[in-house]
């Protein structure tokens, strides 16, 4: 038996691609046995009891091991972001993994640890092992190419790059890069966060390889230039294994295990008429914000399927607790609802995203631009609008745009990132009849089918997949 060790970062997202990294592998060696290393998190990153609970019944091969809780933090509030938190508690939480490695490397060969992204620090304590480490990249090669490039940029800037408007940096394998755009946790380089990326960057090439959620045909110059023989940043880049899309068939969480009603909905639509507005768990607008998406759907006249959530906390000391459900009729214009009835549906909180985006009457998707997510509508051939609200977002809307030809933009005013409704109408309208939405159409179908053929035998994914397996069994020198 074979034991491979995963460590994803919390989350959903992050735990639901490494669980299904974990589903291939099973497919490529039957003796396989994966055992992942869950942290608890005192915030929202969403329940994951109930899909730990389904994966463990119904994937034997799959074990979850829960680490210790570390010293609860005093102020949340003092956090900046997400990112800022989960980094920190993965900090304090890397002694207890180092302590659950080494007691599973005393009852069975661990053939590989692989690590998500944030959980960089693990690897300072591998080489000790002798464990090969891999990471596993959850977003975009072409954003790991920013992140290798990110040590370099951080010694040639000395400004925060959130002050830099007009200026672009031209990174190797990618159409040039408003510094505005790069990924939300680096802007202020004031930051612990920042401080934190610098080095996640500074390891990622310390690792025997580094897996990415991603194929071939989705991002082929991205892919040439990781996987040629020019060091992007300043150390030589380890192998590159793109094992993707993983997405898992439909997500656990909020529909009790029956049908959502929104399916129901669906059914009764005609094909290919709705555009389906969905923005992430973490994905919250303030109050102005939902009332203009009201007003540019109700003036579009198209069919819509929006999952609203409440407003962000104005109480910051609660601002990584779960929201509480909606106030609709608070929330949304005088009328709304009423007036759109008969072409739209209002859904709180949750819908099942990936059963949403496989139905035939979804038409376009208008997305907070989430790599996760954008595998999906990939593989389901939904066209898509971008609008990104936070993370590496606002990189993957210019990659989305104008080198995967997926999506259109969801353009904010000049002076922060408002939407208003001339723009939402204006978007919805488009994506769903124009010239521009039926070219993005035509190429998200396009990719829909390279996705399939790189998962398929002898597709650019499983070629990958079987060299990451003959990576960590060759004999140690």
């Amino acid at each position: 038996m074979e034991r491979i060790v995963f460590y994803p970062s919390p989350g959903m997202g992050h735990l639901i691609a490494m669980v299904e990294l974990g589903k291939v592998m099973l497919t490529h060696s039957s003796s396989l046995s994966i055992t992942i290393l869950t942290a608890n998190f005192p915030f929202n990153t969403g329940s994951t009891a109930a899909y730990v609970a389904h994966v463990s019944s119904t994937v034997p091969s799959i074990t979850f091991h829960r680490l210790p809780a570390v010293s609860p933090l005093q102020d949340l509030s003092s956090y900046v972001n997400m990112e800022d938190l989960t980094m920190e508690i993965l900090r304090l939480t890397t002694p207890h993994v180092d302590d659950a490695l080494r007691s599973l490397s005393s009852s069975a060969t661990v053939s590989a640890f692989i690590i998500d992204m944030f959980c960089h620090q693990a690897i300072l304590f591998t080489a000790s092992l002798s464990v090969p480490t891999y990471f596993f990249f959850t977003s975009s090669a072409s954003c790991l190419i920013v992140n290798l490039r990110l040590p370099i940029i951080h010694r040639t800037t000395t400004e925060n790059f959130k002050d830099l408007q007009g200026t672009c940096f031209h990174v190797p394998g990618l159409p040039p890069i408003p510094a505005t755009s790069l990924p939300e946790p680096v802007l202020d380089r004031k930051t612990k966060v920042y401080e934190e990326f610098v080095e996640m960057s500074e390891l990622l090439p310390k690792s025997d390889g580094i897996i990415i959620n991603t194929f071939t045909a989705l991002e082929p110059k991205a892919i040439n230039e990781l996987t040629g023989q020019i060091s992007i940043g300043d150390l030589p880049t380890p192998p590159i294994y793109c094992i993707g899309p993983l997405i898992a068939p439909e997500r656990s969480g909020g529909g009790g295990g029956r049908a959502h009603e929104c399916l129901a909905w669906l059914d009764e639509q005609p094909r290919q008429s709705v555009v389906f507005l969905c923005f992430g768990s973490l994905g919250l607008f303030s109050a102005e914000q939902l009332k203009e998406i009201a007003l540019g759907l109700d003036r579009s006249g198209q069919r819509f399927l929006w999952v609203v959530r409440s407003p962000p906390a104005v109480d910051k000391s609660n601002k990584f607790s779960p929201p509480p459900d909606p106030d609709l009729d608070l929330l949304l214009p005088d009328g709304f609802l009423d007036r759109t009835k008969d072409r739209g549906m209002v859904v709180k909180s949750w819908v099942p995203q990936v059963s949403v985006l496989s139905h035939e009457s979804v038409g376009a998707f208008v997305t907070h631009c989430g790599w996760n997510s954008v595998l999906e509508a990939i593989c389901a051939g939904v066209p898509m609008v971008a609008w990104p609200l936070y993370a590496e977002q606002r990189f993957n809307r210019i990659m989305l745009v104008e080198e995967m030809r997926v999506a259109l933009p969801m353009n904010e005013s000049e002076d922060g990132r408002f939407v208003d409704s001339a723009e939402v109408e204006k978007r919805v309208k488009e994506i769903l009849d124009s010239e521009e939405g039926d070219e993005v159409r035509k190429q998200v179908l396009a990719m829909r089918g390279e996705a399939k053929a790189s998962m398929s035998e002898g597709g650019s994914s499983r070629v990958a997949l079987a060299k990451l397996f003959e990576s960590w069994r060759r004999p140690i020198p």
